[in-house]
């Protein structure tokens, strides 16, 4: 089974469970008349609604690159988790509503246990879910799958607090308690989806990922060539899964063409070896200028005109910028 195939698959089980706990939780607040279960069951709406939008946007982010997508159709995964985290904060904002509402007007609940019985089987298969999910799409580096992972085991952290809010409610009888429990989750929905839009946004709009650039500068850092003089003008840009590195490699100048282009081999194929074939490039030779030969190491260079004096550490900051790496006090700089 190849992987996209599995993803499609573990969204649609995300889908059809969504449903089917949505009607459980339909059922028990319907039996109940709690509002703290229509909490939880206006957030399985929203698992419906997202894991619809999520299962298409994961078809679509593996469709091959055609004329009008030339990167391919990856950054649809940011804006199907910019949808259903847009939802959970609507969500969230609704249930806020008829939180108040029920603090105000308190009403009668009835059937509490055959409530808590439904919500405790409904949060238990969507953490199973979710922590599986989510866990898949981290390995996969699935947005949308992260998104809908995390999203259902918010579902099921807000599952256990309506229970414990439904047990104090059960042995109080006190009934504000089910509109203060529904308030709190509330909250806590709002801030999930926050986040969630926050994280698609920063997919859409290609903000640096700080993290996975501090990865690829240590482990080039870590296996770096003596050819490669320096490496600088780094990008990374995410399309869904893959990812698009662009930079510039200073080679010896008088490499010939084929020469250049096995040292970009070498180099795309060890980052490939760290971060797997989800990886395209776009890198540009630039040859060594006088003043590189101070952090040049390459021996029996035939060219040499300075000798070398010491590295420099490759980090995120100086190979992310557009200058070719040289020592403060070179000549010719």
């Amino acid at each position: 089974m190849t992987q996209p195939i599995s993803n499609l698959r573990i969204q649609q089980l995300v889908l059809a469970i969504g449903l089917f706990l949505f009607l459980i939780k339909s059922l028990a607040w319907w039996l109940t008349g709690s509002v703290s279960i229509l909490t939880d069951a206006l957030e399985s709406t929203v698992n419906v609604i997202g894991g619809t939008i999520g299962l298409y946007s994961i078809w679509l982010s593996r469709q091959p690159r055609d004329a009008n997508h030339p990167y391919g159709h990856g950054k649809i995964e940011f804006v199907s988790a910019g949808l259903e985290g847009g939802l959970i904060f609507l969500a969230g904002c609704w249930i806020i509503f008829e939180a108040v509402r029920k603090l105000t007007n308190p009403e009668a609940i009835h059937d509490l246990s055959v409530g808590i019985l439904l919500v405790a089987i409904a949060g238990s298969l969507n953490w199973v879910l979710g922590w599986y999910t989510h866990r898949q799409g981290v390995k996969t580096h699935s947005l949308a799958l992260e998104a809908s992972g995390k999203h259902l085991m918010t579902d099921a952290y807000t599952s256990l607090g309506i229970l414990v809010g439904l047990a104090l409610l059960a042995w109080t009888g006190y009934t504000w308690i089910d509109g203060a429990v529904a308030l709190i989750f509330a909250c806590i929905i709002l801030v999930q989806g926050v986040r969630i839009v926050r994280k698609a946004l920063a997919g859409i709009m290609d903000e640096r990922d700080q993290e996975l650039l501090l990865e690829l500068a240590d482990y080039l850092q870590q296996h770096r060539q003596t050819a490669w003089v320096d490496i600088h003008n780094l990008r990374i840009i995410k399309y869904g899964p893959l990812l698009h590195i662009d930079c510039h490699l200073t080679l010896p100048w008088y490499l010939n063409v084929h020469e250049a282009h096995d040292q970009v081999d070498a180099l795309t194929g060890l980052i490939r070896k760290q971060f797997g074939d989800r990886v395209e490039f776009f890198i540009h030779t630039d040859g060594c200028l006088p003043f590189s030969c101070a952090i040049c190491h390459l021996e029996g260079c035939p060219v040499r005109t300075q000798p070398f004096q010491q590295n420099i550490v490759w980090t995120v900051n100086n190979m992310s910028d557009n200058n070719k790496h040289r020592l403060p006090d070179t000549p010719g700089k």
